[in-house]
């Protein structure tokens, strides 16, 4: 059998190596499917494509895309020395700039640092100078009040229904001792300060000021560096309960007496004597001047030896005792802060006043040609012109909603002498913005020291007409129909501006920027008395 030659092959085998038909284009193929696609198949697949360029586009355009390939390892044997030196180029760079980076946290660190020191030097530093400027304040200022048995104050305050035989005190005792919250005078005083209103005893000073000296901004707790010693002994308290009644002068006497057996015991009354100590008295001086051998009514307190040298704040004063200072009897009204006064300032210039004067008072039928007779006869003689409120009929004790108003709808006020010289309806009358009519010069003129707690001129804030006047006939009504409206409104004016002078806080540290009555009273018993205080401890210098 004879081999083909190359080349040249037989027929059999070119049949066998007939050429197979081509496959299909690609386009073909595309064609072919696209045709037996309906529309809707065709635009979906349309759409699917764009969608997958759209990611490709995305993913390739995004370098720090979380979801990009991780690059893949470069094989050892690929780590050329370029490769290493780009490696050694990149961490030199990162560690340039962690270096960096530590440096600025460290800059900012110590910048940080610098302002918290700056901060906290500066803030020490204020506080140094508010120290100081209390310091220089309370230099020669500071008061140690003595911590006493309760017997001689919170025990006599709490027996609130022996303090008086005909009235229970207790309704009194509540708030901190300002009373009853006055909600009655709601429609009277502007509603926002009416919290500031309370039913307060008029003899209740003693409470107020031991109150306010346990917070006073210059107590001290270290009885050597003490100006003055405070004694908070409820003297008025004390004594209320025997003024009246089967009481004799011993029982009168007792309380107080007991009160120096125990402050003759400590050691700083024995420095000077008691010539640096202060007592305040919440009754008028006189319940407390019996003679010593007398065996008649009211204390002998301030007639006992002991008390000679003693500083003492009292609501009503004998204008002859130079160790005597009169204050103001606790009002109404205690506003709780410096916008209240500057609220009620403004409400009563507010007022329409449809009254030339007012009178708050009864006649006494057992006091023979008594004055308050004399002025409620020309009161009602007066018609529209006057309002009057009868304190025999109405219990004026401890204030009234009638006193209020009465007040506020007038021009002017009557103010007879009370229980002594001095009355609480002087400064109930110049709190709701009247004018005073005085007919005892020691009713205000010769009992407050000047401008403490009233102007220094009394013709600038109110009126006087000499009671024997009066009673020979001078007409009230025409002396006061004779000032201007423009006269009444500069006093009205000059009342309305002292009226922070005569109240007492509510609060027990006092009045932001604003000084009441007690801070005025303490700061000035320091000043007029400096001298008295201080030559008392010279002139008996016990070595304790």
């Amino acid at each position: 059998m004879l081999v083909p030659i190359l080349g040249h092959p037989s027929a059999d085998h070119a049949t066998g190596l007939k050429e197979h038909p081509k496959s299909p284009n690609l386009k073909s193929l595309l064609k072919s499917f696209l045709s037996r696609l309906s529309p809707i198949h065709r635009t979906f697949l349309f759409l699917l494509i764009l969608f997958q360029l759209f990611l490709v586009l995305y993913f390739t355009r995004t370098p720090n895309l979380s979801l990009s390939l991780s690059p893949q390892p470069t094989p050892p044997q690929l780590l050329t020395s370029q490769s290493s030196q780009q490696q050694f180029q990149s961490s030199e760079s990162d560690g340039e700039e962690i270096q960096a980076s530590d440096e600025t946290k460290f800059e900012a660190t110590e910048l940080d640092q610098e302002k918290f020191q700056a901060s906290a030097a500066e803030s020490q530093a204020s506080e140094q100078e508010g120290n100081q400027i209390q310091a220089a304040e309370c230099d020669g200022r500071r008061i140690y009040v003595y911590d006493m048995p309760p017997r001689f104050n919170y025990d006599l305050q709490n027996k609130c229904d022996k303090l008086d035989p005909w009235h229970d005190k207790c309704d009194k005792n509540v708030n901190e001792g300002f009373g009853p919250e006055a909600r009655e005078l709601a429609g009277i005083v502007p509603e926002s300060i009416l919290p500031a209103w309370y039913w307060t005893d008029h003899y209740w000073g003693e409470v107020v000021y031991h109150r306010r000296m346990l917070d006073y901004k210059c107590r001290t707790l270290e009885p050597e560096s003490a100006a003055a010693f405070y004694i908070p002994f409820y003297a008025g308290l004390a004594i209320g309960g025997y003024l009246w009644g089967n009481h004799n002068a011993s029982e009168r006497d007792w309380p107080c007496e007991q009160m120096i057996e125990w402050v003759q015991g400590q050691k700083w009354w024995k420095r000077s004597n008691g010539s640096d100590h202060l007592i305040m008295l919440g009754r008028l001086t006189w319940a407390f001047r019996r003679l010593r051998k007398d065996p008649g009514w009211g204390s002998s307190f301030i007639h006992m030896p002991e008390m000679k040298n003693v500083v003492r704040l009292a609501v009503e004063r004998n204008v002859w005792d130079d160790l005597e200072v009169a204050v103001p009897y606790p009002t109404i009204f205690h506003p709780r802060s410096a916008s209240d006064i500057v609220e009620w300032q403004r409400f009563v210039r507010g007022q329409r006043r449809d009254h030339l004067f007012a009178l708050v008072g009864g006649a006494r039928a057992s006091i023979r040609n008594d004055f308050r007779g004399v002025l409620q006869g020309q009161c009602l003689g007066a018609g529209a012109a006057c309002r009057h409120v009868d304190c025999a009929r109405e219990n004026c004790l401890d204030g009234t909603t009638a006193i209020m108003s009465a007040f506020l709808g007038s021009d002017f006020c009557l103010q007879p002498r009370g229980d002594g010289f001095t009355r609480r309806s002087v400064f109930d009358c110049m709190m709701a913005g009247s004018i005073p009519v005085f007919f005892w010069r020691r009713t205000a003129y010769l009992q407050y020291e000047r401008e403490w707690f009233l102007p220094g001129e009394p013709e600038s804030y109110s009126v006087f007409i000499p009671r024997d006047d009066v009673r020979n006939g001078t007409d009230i009504r025409k002396v006061l129909e004779g000032y201007g409206r423009e006269e009444v409104q500069r006093m009205r004016e000059k009342v309305i501006e002292y009226i922070p002078r005569f109240l007492y806080a509510k609060s027990s540290k006092g009045l932001e920027n604003t000084r009441d009555a007690f801070d005025i009273a303490i700061d000035g018993v320091l000043s007029k008395y400096k001298d008295h205080m201080e030559s008392g401890r010279i002139g008996n210098r016990i070595e304790i």
